[in-house]
């Protein structure tokens, strides 16, 4: 926090022998003694008129009274230019230092060029700022320190946006405060303030001591600026020295609110919330600021409750105002711990306070249903919001994607256009994360053209485009963006969404590459790169890697990780070490729901339903609401191993009791498991309700396996029917093989023969299966009739051997006497 102080002309002290008179007294003057000269009345000055008036709003009336003077003086300019900016009216000041700067008659002092420089500040505008700087040097003026201090505040915060590596060659910032002969408290808070907005903390605590060693006094301000830089380096002990010095400074420090709320910050960022709330407790006269940093703290350190706990305090606390900032807080917190019911509480309070149905607040209610799976709720809210801004727009596009409505989220930024508003990185973000989840190349390509024609840049902007185009098949367009970067443009996000592209087009030797040159840049990987790269190892079918990962994960305290607990859990059960994954399972504890899923999943895989059906139990035992990825899970469970009843009955509970509307997805799950226990008609029913769209294809590919399953040889020729109708239309082959199957297992060989034959000139092939084992660290693929594996010979020569003792243990009694 910097000030820039802006006082208006006041009028010059009267002569000591008159004393100015506030009011006329309606019997006179008072007698005259025999020593004194008769007394005049003061009449107020041209000056105190329009200080007087530009402080009342009547800036119209002040410009009329200015306009009439002949030759205004310099004092009476610098009066309106500073009206102006104390009434909010930046512009007009601008324009009336342009229109004094071409009076041939006035020149320019330093209250003057202050003013017009808060005026460059609160418009933001560097280019009239540092022609205004020019104007000052050019002047030969002796530059008063209120010069310098403005022109600190100017650059400050016209290049507060500006990103930090540009100052490495030019700070002007830095510059203009070097140049300074004298300075006071203000040019120190100022610059220390300068170097915490530009994240170059340690600078900002060095030239806190330098104020001190210059025996300047800090302020209260110097505080609010300084402690948020002690936190930035994590130094308890600093934190400790600079909360006892503003303790020592006594009355006018340590009742500052805006300080002590500052200290409960710093506190609360370094984890030492108890030592926060020691703060907050010992601050008696609190006002809105001081609330909303102790629930911020709470929330920092995922104390939810108690950030819950002490809004519903703040509320019920007297003379206490909210603000916005407090009931976004709240909502934040109910979004955090999922609690629907307190979320809609705290909806309805916010619709019978007026003062808190801001736009903002109202964004963080939409934001909140989301989160707690009600996005038809958020849905309400956003439309029957009288007023929206970019924000409200960006806000329920991105909770429906979020929430898997990309088509619905694409329409809304359609919409969004047609009222007005301009697409911005926020909404870039939420198109490519759209383009992606529908694997969509054309909506990617477009959102990448109108970055590009706009020139839209933000952080992590490759890492979305390398995510879209990799999970749109693009793989190669997805490693062209990640070459034309280097060590220093690349970051976390970037390697991590390279890795994941890599591992999710099955290449995965080129994510370990990648992962490799991440580890060569001195860029450590972090929670997402594990998640990232684990799934890599169940594909490779190496255990040895997965466990190597795990080890890395532990050392550097990602084990404990969500992400991390859950990708563990999946490599596992599906590398066929079950146990493995119950133990990271284990440990991970109860807290994430992906977890839970993806435990459950194992177990569906490794045929165990009925520890699946207790998982899931315990999941909804612990407060977690399953999700639609959960029930996919659970029904998939159920289908392994033929828990029909169990499994309808979850299926039907999913609207009934959570709300959760059945996808294709889950229909498609059911009918594989009617399918699997023989309900074939039942299956054939539900799936003629799906038409011919999405995952449709294999519900009936479902169908047709069962078929063929429990010998239903007429029913699969009409699947199989209803099966390449739609392999046409869709432009999909997969099922021709197995129809062949089934032509070959009622002994039509010349309609199987014809299938065959119709695929090879199709151009279409079986994908082979494959197995593999790990020895010693290397994997060996095999496929049906391999004859490209080094140690074929030994293979085989060990594979007649086998069967040679198979055949004669089975030729063996299983009784012998003796």
């Amino acid at each position: 926090m910097s000030t820039s102080t802006l006082p208006l002309p006041t009028p010059p002290s009267p002569p000591h022998n008159r004393q100015p008179s506030s009011h006329l007294s309606l019997s006179g003057p008072p007698p005259n003694t025999l020593d004194e000269p008769p007394m005049a009345l003061q009449t107020p000055s041209i000056r105190s008129r329009l200080s007087r008036l530009c402080q009342d709003g009547h800036l119209h009336v002040a410009r009329q009274v200015f306009d009439t003077l002949p030759r205004p003086s310099t004092v009476l300019w610098n009066t309106i230019m500073i009206g102006f900016i104390c009434n909010s009216l930046p512009c007009e000041a601008l324009w009336f230092y342009s229109r004094m700067r071409s009076a041939t008659f006035i020149k320019c002092d330093s209250y003057t060029y202050s003013s017009v420089l808060k005026a460059c500040a609160d418009t933001q505008l560097l280019r009239i700022g540092k022609a205004v700087h020019c104007h000052v040097i050019r002047s030969n003026i002796n530059a008063s320190r209120i010069v310098y201090n403005s022109l600190l505040n100017m650059y400050s915060t016209c290049l507060a946006s500006t990103v930090v590596s540009q100052f490495s060659d030019v700070d002007l910032v830095r510059r203009v405060f070097d140049t300074m002969k004298k300075r006071d408290v203000v040019s120190w808070n100022t610059i220390i303030s300068w170097f915490v907005k530009t994240e170059r903390i340690a600078e900002a605590v060095v030239h806190f001591r330098l104020m001190l060693r210059m025996g300047i006094k800090p302020t209260a301000v110097s505080f609010v600026n300084v402690l948020p830089a002690v936190s930035g380096i994590c130094d308890y002990e600093l934190g400790n020295v600079l909360y006892g010095m503003l303790i020592k400074f006594g009355g006018g420090y340590v009742d500052d609110l805006f300080a002590i709320s500052s200290a409960i910050v710093m506190y609360s960022e370094m984890g030492y919330v108890d030592l926060a709330r020691k703060i907050f407790d010992g601050c008696l006269d609190r006002n809105v600021e001081v609330w909303n940093s102790m629930i911020g703290g709470y929330m920092q350190n995922n104390c939810f409750m108690e950030a819950l706990n002490l809004f519903i305090d703040a509320l019920t606390s007297e003379h206490m105002m909210l603000d916005d900032v407090s009931y976004i807080s709240a909502l934040n917190t109910v979004s955090q711990l999922q609690q629907f019911c307190m979320g809609k509480q705290l909806h309805a309070h916010v619709l019978k306070n007026p003062k808190a149905l801001s736009v903002t607040v109202l964004n963080a209610v939409i934001v909140m249903y989301s989160r707690c799976n009600c996005i038809r709720d958020s849905f309400k809210v956003f439309d029957g919001m009288i007023e929206k801004d970019v924000v409200s727009w960006n806000t329920m596009i991105t909770a429906l994607v979020q929430n898997g409505l990309d088509e619905e989220g694409l329409m809304l930024v359609y919409e969004m256009q047609k009222q007005g508003f301009k697409i911005d990185a926020v909404t870039v973000t939420a198109l490519l994360s759209s383009a992606a989840n529908i694997r969509s190349v054309a909506i990617g390509k477009q959102t990448h053209a109108y970055v590009v024609r706009h020139g839209i840049e933000f952080q992590g902007m490759d890492s979305y485009l390398i995510d879209m185009y990799a999970k749109s098949g693009l793989i190669k367009k997805s490693q062209i963006l990640f070459g034309e970067g280097n060590d220093l443009t690349r970051d976390q996000a970037t390697w991590n969404a390279m890795i994941s592209g890599n591992v999710q087009n099955g290449l995965i030797e080129e994510a370990f590459v990648v992962l490799r040159q991440m580890l060569e840049s001195n860029m450590f990987p972090n929670a997402v790169t594990i998640a990232s790269i684990l799934p890599a190892c169940s594909q490779k079918g190496s255990m040895g890697l997965g466990k190597q990962l795990h080890c890395f994960a532990i050392r550097h305290s990602l084990g404990c990780n969500v992400f991390v607990g859950s990708a563990l859990v999946d490599m596992y059960s599906k590398l066929g070490a079950i146990a493995s994954a119950e133990k990271v399972f284990s440990a991970a504890g109860t807290e994430s729901g992906v977890t839970y899923t993806n435990m459950i999943l194992g177990y569906g895989q490794h045929g165990m339903g009925t520890k699946a059906l207790s998982l899931f139990s315990e999941m909804q035992r612990a407060g977690l609401r399953p999700d639609a990825i959960t029930f996919i899970a659970i029904l998939s469970a159920c289908s392994y191993v033929g828990l029909v009843d169990e499994g309808l009955r979850i299926f039907h509970s999913m609207e009934e009791k959570y709300g959760i509307k059945p996808s294709i997805e889950h229909y498609a799950c059911v009918i594989d498991m009617l399918g699997r226990d023989c309900c074939l008609e039942e299956a054939v029913e539900m799936a003629e309700k799906l038409g011919d769209e999405g995952c449709a294809i294999q519900a009936w590919g479902s169908i047709l396996t069962a078929c063929r399953t429990h010998r239903r040889h007429e029913l699969a020729k009409i699947v199989a029917k209803k099966l390449l109708h739609m392999e046409s239309r869709q432009s999909k082959n997969g099922y021709r093989v197995l129809l062949s199957h089934i032509y070959a297992d009622e002994g039509n060989w010349e309609t199987a023969d014809k299938v065959r034959k119709d695929m090879r000139e199709r151009g279409q092939r079986k994908e082979v299966g494959h197995s593999w084992i790990e020895v010693s660290g290397h994997i060996s693929y095999f496929v049906s009739k391999d004859l490209k594996h080094q140690q074929v010979e030994d293979i085989y020569g060990m594979l007649e051997t086998l069967v040679a003792d198979r055949e004669y243990v089975d030729d063996s009694p299983l009784l012998t006497d003796g």
